[in-house]
């Protein structure tokens, strides 16, 4: 559990400097100039990632239960994770609607992901794991509001093509996931 607490010390840690540190995280990106602050990003996010992998691996050897698991919660994580899929897929391709109205499509997937595998598992180190995304995730999306405000950003209107073509890719990313890379990588099958 050492290693899974760690890891999302660093992870996460790294991930919240602009929601609690703005400031000095641009101080740092001046001092130590774009490629070497986003060098040290990388490697500390890397670094955390691999810690949670090791530490979640190594918590599920004797996991500890806190509540009971039923069947329907797996389906309701499932679909749960469709929004979510899309939500991270509409960070990325312009000019769609969801990103021109929820703003930061790839925070609330993140949300809506913690969220889905919160319901669905049930022990300490996905209490651990997946709460400790959501509750960055909710900082995340609370903070960048309040910079858009701050800036005045405004986000330019989406339109139908980029829409389609995010739901689509979304939707097929879920399904690839779902359906065969969940259990490849990670060992569980959603629907199994």
């Amino acid at each position: 559990m050492t290693l899974l607490i760690l890891g999302l010390i660093v992870f996460l840690g790294v991930h919240s400097v602009r929601v609690f540190a703005e400031g000095w995280r641009t101080r740092m990106r001046q001092r130590l100039g774009e490629n070497a602050w986003k060098g040290i990003y990388s490697l500390l996010s890397i670094v955390g990632f691999v810690l949670i992998v090791w530490g979640y691996g190594q918590a599920h050897v004797q996991p500890l239960v806190l509540w009971p698991s039923a069947t329907w919660t797996r389906h309701l994580a499932a679909l749960l994770t469709i929004p979510a899929f899309i939500l991270l897929v509409a960070a990325y391709i312009p000019g769609n609607a969801i990103k021109s109205r929820l703003h930061h499509p790839m925070v609330l997937g993140v949300k809506t992901w913690a969220l889905a595998h919160l319901v669905a598992n049930n022990t300490l180190a996905d209490l651990l794991l997946f709460g400790g995304f959501l509750g960055w995730a909710v900082a995340s999306f609370m903070a960048a509001r309040r910079r858009d405000d701050a800036a005045g950003t405004v986000y330019l209107q989406g339109h139908v093509g980029p829409t389609l073509a995010t739901v689509a890719v979304g939707l097929l990313a879920w399904a690839g996931f779902a359906f065969w890379a969940h259990a490849a990588w990670i060992g569980v099958r959603p629907f199994g």
